[in-house]
């Protein structure tokens, strides 16, 4: 599994209580090229808090290129931050 945090665009929902659920993020691959990640599944999502910052972690998977990808994107509380923090191939 890689390991290395990127800020990334994300394109998410917000239920009626509050819940957010990513859909899609846009990142840049190793040819500096724009990549549409459209998430096929939210496996679990995980409250975090450190330091006095809250997140959510949610372990997603999705296609991208004829490969499955399964990775997990931070949402941060306080900023509306969105990172990629770790991904598999």
């Amino acid at each position: 599994m890689q390991s290395n945090i990127c800020p990334v665009d994300v394109i998410s929902v917000c239920s009626a209580n509050g819940e957010i659920r990513p859909l899609r993020f846009r990142m840049e691959d190793e040819a500096h090229q724009l990549l549409r990640v459209d998430i096929d599944e939210v496996i679990s999502t995980r409250p975090i808090q450190y330091v006095g910052i809250e997140a959510h972690i949610f372990l997603c998977r999705a296609t991208v290129r004829g490969k499955r990808w399964l990775f997990e994107l931070k949402y941060t509380i306080r900023t509306h931050c969105w990172c990629l923090l770790r991904k598999v191939y």
